[in-house]
């Protein structure tokens, strides 16, 4: 099965794709967007173009595990997605993910690699969906019940 994980913020989409053969899950592409339905049609698009079979979509949970307002936009707005492209939508806890790839981008540069501020902003939303996407893809992180 092809996935493809959404990390949805306010100014940009992180992507990533993965398969359940290779069990892995690549940092794909950021979108630089202006509102939410610039980014169902982006996004819906891409899901298209790459043969996705299922979407995972990041929800940021609040650190006690409650459902703030980000984490209530991101389920409406991947549920909208799931209609719109008819393919299923699995919800996912991605509260640390960001802090994560901040981290491997850091020491990504700390060993030698060129890594400006815009390309590490570039970069940090997709490695972020491909974190909790290969989370996923091993098992360790399990579906929310929303």
């Amino acid at each position: 099965m092809r996935y493809l994980a959404i990390d949805l913020g306010t100014r940009r989409v992180g992507l990533a794709l993965g398969d359940s053969g290779s069990s892995l899950a690549t940092p794909y592409e950021v979108l630089t967007i202006s509102t939410p339905q610039q980014a169902l049609d982006a996004v819906g698009q891409i899901a298209q173009e790459e043969s996705a079979e299922q979407l995972v979509v990041g929800v940021p949970l609040n650190m006690d595990d409650s459902f703030g307002p980000q984490a209530k936009q991101a389920i409406e707005w991947g549920r909208q997605l799931g209609a719109r492209t008819r393919l299923p939508v699995v919800f996912i806890d991605e509260r640390l993910s960001s802090f994560a790839a901040e981290q491997q981008l850091v020491d990504r540069k700390r060993s030698g690699e060129k890594l400006t501020r815009g390309r590490r902003k570039k970069q940090l939303d997709a490695l972020a969906a491909s974190l909790f996407l290969q989370q996923f893809l091993d098992g360790t992180l399990v579906p929310l019940d929303v």
